[in-house]
């Protein structure tokens, strides 16, 4: 789609990720879920990790709950063994995704399958709506080679993990904020025009090069987050040398939101009911 068919969105906020750890330890770069940007509704966090200093990843994510959203783990370089209570077991290597949706609750861990070498990916969370945070469980792990690559103008491609771009539907399915998630690799000097819903809340994290965004050309440099403002579609340039950007999007709720570690609800009471649920086993 050409730039001039769509009503670009521009940068109606940018941000910095910050240093982070979680799990026994884990290095991380929080983009989302910061003080400096609390959520992008329905996303509630955005963790970027790249490291190939195993001592930053090496302690994993070993078992701990969640309940009343959803989080996606999308790997770009090194192996992660998932394990959970319901049974689902699974090994993320590069290029895959998972997207689980832990619903009334799900005890997981995700662990390194590497004593060494580079670890780089992203985990987002994905909020549910009041009506389907007690929903049962269930898990998707979609392999690369089920990740299509629409291949655009310009020698621009795009892994399109929910959504669609041209011919090309992402494998994820059936997720009630209907997401889209794309991937995009640009080449120096190319940009890209894609469509968006009007009404999803959108942004992208530039995590290679420096990106150029909407009719403004506003520059979000390595690191940065985007969040978009109204409009029906983006328009994403690469000035300099080639860049990737994530690139997300979802229905927001406008529900409130109450957050407590690893379990996001609507309310105080909610919340405590969580904590007294994990503890008596319930989960």
């Amino acid at each position: 789609m050409d730039g001039a068919m769509i009503r670009p969105r521009p940068v109606a906020r940018l941000a910095r990720g910050m240093p982070a750890s979680d799990g026994a330890g884990v290095k991380l770069n929080r983009v989302i879920g910061t003080p400096q940007l609390a959520d992008v509704d329905p996303f509630l966090m955005l963790d970027e990790f790249r490291s190939d200093d195993a001592a930053d990843y090496i302690a994993g994510f070993p078992d701990h709950p969640h309940r009343g959203f959803e989080t996606v783990t999308y790997m770009l370089a090194g192996r992660m063994r998932h394990g959970d209570n319901k049974g689902h077991t699974g090994r993320l290597e590069a290029g895959s995704v998972q997207w689980m949706t832990a619903g009334r609750g799900i005890v997981h861990s995700e662990m390194p399958e590497q004593e060494n070498g580079l670890m780089q990916g992203f985990q987002l969370w994905v909020n549910l709506p009041a009506k389907d945070k007690m929903v049962a469980p269930r898990y998707q792990e979609i392999p690369p080679a089920e990740i299509p690559v629409a291949s655009l103008p310009g020698g621009v491609s795009v892994k399109v993990i929910a959504g669609r771009v041209g011919d090309a539907k992402g494998p994820i399915e059936g997720i009630a904020t209907d997401p889209i998630l794309l991937d995009l690799a640009i080449p120096a000097g190319a940009r890209v025009a894609l469509p968006l819903p009007q009404g999803h809340s959108a942004f992208l994290y530039v995590f290679d090069g420096e990106a150029a965004i909407g009719e403004a050309a506003t520059r979000v440099p390595h690191g940065s987050i985007a969040v978009l403002g109204e409009g029906d579609g983006v328009v994403v340039a690469a000035p300099g040398a080639a860049t990737r950007v994530l690139l997300a999007a979802g229905r927001p709720l406008n529900e409130p939101v109450a957050r407590y570690g690893p379990f996001v609800m609507n309310t105080a009471d909610e919340i405590r009911q969580a904590i007294l649920d994990f503890q008596l086993g319930r989960f």
